[in-house]
């Protein structure tokens, strides 16, 4: 559903959430973004006409769509926030953006000595990703360089600020309003390497798991993924989908149970698909995969699948709720060849078995611990 949205340089946008949302109370901006363009408009320091701005994490393009007339470039890790710019652009008649997918991308970006006048940060809540954020901005910024970070203030973390000290420098903030305060920080501090990717070791793989930083549980191998792993069916599955994969290892260890197995890998997250993508190419011949940097599954038309093995986010940056493991559930439906099962782990008191039921009229608990529930359905 479109809203308009009045922004401070005196334009109004249509702009829509992607997926597209009927709930009136989810807009494709916060207050952050608001109180974000209010300080470049009415800054009369600034002169945007002649500065070279990026801008990381635009939730849905309310701070593209706003500064298009200037020299902007973006970046994103979200599919959902490519393709929410691409849309919204289309729907106001508007050139499309330029979006770099990829960190290292952004040295691109400056080449010679044309560094970024102004980098506006939407605050991740992946404080990891934050920082590998940083670490790159270092190096596309100089002494005249100004970095601008908003957030809702129950989203700011302490460490946000500490990150900034560290990668950029000495930070201020400015007033609170409607919940949302900027951080400012100048280039003070020469450039770092990032430490990401990190690799880690897992018990019964041979060689480490590659993750890059804006992977849930990065660091460590999380339970609910580790009961997953014991429970991996091996009955000679010929196309499986590791559905929402992070670093692929759900996926590679269906391959190890089942070796003639074409693997296909999807993930919103760019970071996920390049992190399972080297992490099964360090073990099976990269033809075995097939990788899909989509939201969810969707656009799936082929029902070739016949195994989907799934453990679905609860939450999308700091929007939490079921959709996302619901449209999961859908798009594997429509993938799976008839007679093909999806296995979904999850929380004991989120009741994926119920939503399962309703979509593919049956549903069975394959196994369970005191936290987690594994369930599978077969499509009829």
């Amino acid at each position: 559903m479109e809203i308009n949205f009045k922004n401070a340089f005196d334009k109004e946008l249509k702009l829509n959430r992607y997926p597209v949302s009927r709930d009136k109370s989810l807009r494709a901006w916060d207050a952050a973004d608001e109180l974000l363009l209010e300080e470049l408009a009415q800054n009369e320091n600034r002169n945007l006409s002649d500065k070279k701005i990026l801008i990381i994490n635009d939730s849905f393009g309310a701070l593209g769509l706003s500064l298009i007339d200037y020299n902007i470039e973006n970046y994103t890790d979200s599919y959902i926030t490519s393709e929410a710019i691409k849309a919204n652009c289309e729907s106001n008649g508007l050139t499309p953006i330029s979006i770099s997918n990829d960190l290292e991308e952004l040295k691109d970006l400056t080449e010679g000595s044309n560094l970024f006048d102004i980098v506006i940060i939407k605050l991740p809540k992946n404080l990891s990703f934050f920082e590998d954020i940083l670490c790159h901005i270092s190096k596309v910024t100089g002494p005249h360089s100004e970095i601008i970070c908003a957030g809702m203030i129950k989203h700011m973390a302490k460490n946000s600020f500490d990150l900034l000290a560290k990668y950029i420098g000495e930070t201020t903030t400015s007033l609170a309003k409607k919940k949302a305060r900027l951080i400012f920080a100048k280039k003070q501090v020469e450039s770092i390497e990032s430490p990401f990717p990190i690799k880690l070791s897992i018990p019964s793989f041979k060689d480490k798991i590659v993750n890059h930083s804006n992977l849930f549980s990065r660091e460590k191998l999380d339970i609910g993924t580790r009961f997953f792993l014991e429970n991996i069916p091996s009955d000679g599955y010929q196309n499986i989908l590791d559905l929402g994969c992070a670093n692929g290892i759900i996926g590679i260890q269906a391959k190890k149970k089942n070796p003639s197995a074409k693997i296909h890998f999807s993930d919103v997250s760019y970071m996920a698909i390049k992190s399972a993508k080297q992490n099964f190419a360090d073990r099976f011949p990269i033809k075995d995969c097939k990788l899909e940097w989509t939201n969810c599954y969707e656009g799936a038309h082929q029902t070739e699948l016949d195994l989907v093995l799934c453990n679905p986010p609860f939450h999308q940056e700091n929007t939490i709720g079921d959709f996302i493991a619901i449209q999961m559930f859908h798009d594997a439906h429509k993938a799976l060849a008839p007679g093909g099962r999806i296995r979904v782990i999850g929380n004991r008191h989120l009741g994926y078995h119920v939503k399962l039921k309703k979509i593919f009229n049956n549903s069975e608990v394959i196994t369970q611990n005191k936290k987690f529930v594994i369930i599978e359905s077969i499509k009829k």
